[in-house]
């Protein structure tokens, strides 16, 4: 039976993940997931390509975002309510993220992982940073893939086992054959109480290539992927696929464990 095996989201883009035994997904699906992000100091997009380091620090927010906690690989937290400063419209991949600057003492603590100076924005909207420009409704909100498509690339890399968290998906699922997933692009699948539109394959990039702990560069996922799978067929951008990307149907709860079916 094809499972649930593990959750994650991150509330700031680029940070550490977490790893819930459930979730509430909305249409716009995990409300807090990557709700704040970091911008350096002209105002461009800071994440992992930049700077690895991001992700040795893990982040936990409150609901309603207006709380927020850091903490660093030495244990120290930084931790309190937020206040909201200028607003600021940032591109992020083919996405307007609209929000505001986050005051307080975030932005600082992170600039030595950052390794420049930088601003944390939080999002106005769930889902903000998935929106793209000119358009209101979320894209794309749900990712996952299966324990054979990652034991395939371990498999073609030489090594015993790949790590899901490279990938950063928010479903990780068990018991499927190598690259499954890609045949579920069109229809719907049912995890716990939701109900979820799989839409298209996920073109990955260099940040891949990270250690999920330590944010070095250790694997060579994106050339093995390439070499075994090729490019997405009929594509100009010459995207390279792992896993797929969806929608929620149905809004609901999904868990650790959950059985994943056709719905």
């Amino acid at each position: 039976m094809i499972h649930v095996a593990r959750l994650s989201y991150a509330p700031v883009r680029a940070l550490g993940l977490q790893h819930p035994d459930a979730l509430d997904l909305t249409v716009m699906g995990v409300v807090n997931d990557r709700r704040f992000y970091l911008v350096d100091d002209r105002g461009r997009l800071v994440d992992r390509l930049l700077a690895g380091d991001l992700v040795r620090v893990g982040a936990e927010t409150n609901d309603d975002a207006t709380w927020l906690r850091l903490t660093f690989p030495d244990r120290s937290v930084v931790e309190g309510d937020l206040t909201l400063d200028e607003p600021v419209q940032t591109e992020i991949y083919g996405r307007l993220a609209i929000g505001r600057v986050v005051g307080g003492p975030w932005a600082a603590a992170l600039e030595p992982f950052a390794h420049r100076r930088v601003l944390l924005v939080r999002c106005d909207t769930p889902g903000g940073t998935r929106i793209r420009a000119g358009e209101t409704e979320v894209r794309n909100a749900v990712s996952l893939v299966s324990d054979g498509s990652l034991a395939e690339l371990a498999r073609q890399l030489g090594v015993p086992s790949v790590d899901g968290r490279r990938f950063r998906m928010l479903v990780e699922v068990e018991g499927a054959p190598a690259h499954e997933e890609d045949a579920w692009i069109g229809g719907d699948l049912a995890i716990g109480s939701a109900v979820l539109r799989i839409t298209k394959p996920d073109a990955r990039c260099a940040i891949t290539t990270q250690d999920p702990d330590t944010g070095e560069r250790n694997l060579d996922t994106l050339r093995t992927i390439l070499r075994y799978r090729g490019f997405r067929p009929n594509d100009p951008e010459r995207k390279i696929d792992f896993g797929v990307l969806g929608e929620v149907s149905r809004p609901g709860r999904i868990s650790v464990g959950d059985a994943v079916s056709p719905a």
